[in-house]
């Protein structure tokens, strides 16, 4: 068998394959809840044969949304739905997980498609929540620092979330440190002005993730997956680099984090960022070093690529986005390509060739 289609235990939780679905933000939900959308492109993608499906960014608090529109898990309320996407989930053979996320400075702001800019105070927006008061671009809204009690709130609204998370039948949860969101926000010299206990030197800069990823496992069992996303770089000089990432990951091994989710940009607008297939791979491979799963994501399209990636040791998880978007099958294709005979869902099985 393929290195792809191999299984990978974590913790207490087997997956049945390397494919993962990466966070995806849908932009479809009101006040917070999961609703028929959000079963049916995760629940394709389970039944398409993906071994691992992760939420979209799942906002800890109302504020803590990119737009208006984004998934929650700040309330008891937003339990049910989300149990009945685990619950179909999970009747495919696949791991249901989570990706819990403050926006930060990128909160209130428009859906892409309706411009992606500030919303209006008086049409519905906030002032949002970040280490300083420093706009990610002229045209997001100014943030206002927070205050230590402000960030006690957001670590205890991990933990809560992570309990919730946990009620809601979700197997994995990630804490989203990456993509210029709060967290990120918080270890980027670009965005951290701070001269607290929360800024200046790399370990005070850390400390908000790091108290966070305590919070969230009073909540979440020991033996059960965490991973963390981060941006390996912003991509830019005077910035998060690759070598903080290591050290970074050093120490969320030694508090018991089981993947890094390796991505990278995010936080600066005008970075220069080399895209191209598999250009985030190497951060996935430099990471991998200190002893801890990696994932690697950023276009990994085929299931010869992907395969040469775990083949060769940059990898653990392969996490893909926009291929599955395209095709939400793409698993099943991929184990063709690669002579693997997996199962197909019951009820597609006469398709199988």
């Amino acid at each position: 068998m393929s290195k792809l289609f191999s299984p990978l235990t974590i913790g207490s939780v087997t997956l049945k394959n390397r494919v993962v679905v990466s966070p995806m933000c849908e932009y479809s939900s009101y006040d917070g809840f999961a609703n028929d959308w959000h079963l049916v492109h995760l629940g394709s993608r389970a039944v398409g044969g993906a071994g691992l499906i992760l939420t979209e960014a799942a906002a800890v608090l109302p504020e803590g949304r990119i737009t208006s529109h984004d998934l929650g898990i700040w309330k008891d309320d937003h339990i049910e739905y989300l149990q009945r996407i685990t619950n179909f989930i999970k009747d495919q053979g696949a791991v249901a997980g989570i990706q819990l996320a403050h926006a930060g400075r990128k909160a209130s702001t428009m859906r892409p498609w309706e411009g992606n800019s500030k919303v209006p105070e008086l049409e519905g927006g906030w002032v949002p929540d970040a280490p300083s008061a420093v706009p990610f671009k002229d045209n997001y809204p100014v943030p206002m620092a927070l205050d230590l009690a402000g960030i006690a709130r957001i670590t205890d609204a991990f933990r809560q979330s992570a309990a919730r998370a946990l009620k809601a039948g979700f197997q994995v949860v990630e804490i989203h440190a990456a993509h210029g969101y709060l967290l990120h926000e918080f270890l980027s010299p670009f965005s951290n002005e701070r001269h607290d206990d929360y800024g200046g030197s790399f370990e005070n800069r850390i400390r908000l993730l790091l108290e966070v990823v305590d919070a969230v496992q009073q909540s979440w069992p020991a033996d059960h997956p965490l991973f963390v996303r981060i941006s390996a770089t912003d991509w830019a000089e005077g910035g998060w680099t690759a070598e903080d990432s290591v050290n970074l990951a050093a120490i969320l091994k030694n508090k018991g984090v089981h993947v890094i989710d390796c991505s990278s940009g995010g936080n600066l607008p005008t970075a220069k960022i080399p895209i191209g297939p598999g250009y985030q791979v190497p951060f996935a491979d430099l990471v991998r070093k200190v002893g801890i799963l990696t994932g690697a994501v950023g276009m990994i399209t085929t299931a010869e690529q992907a395969e040469s990636i775990l083949q060769e040791g940059k990898a653990d998880l392969i996490i893909m986005a926009r291929e599955l978007l395209r095709n939400p099958y793409f698993p099943l294709y991929a184990a063709k390509a690669l002579g693997d005979d997996i199962k197909w869902p019951i009820q597609y099985d006469r398709a199988k060739l």
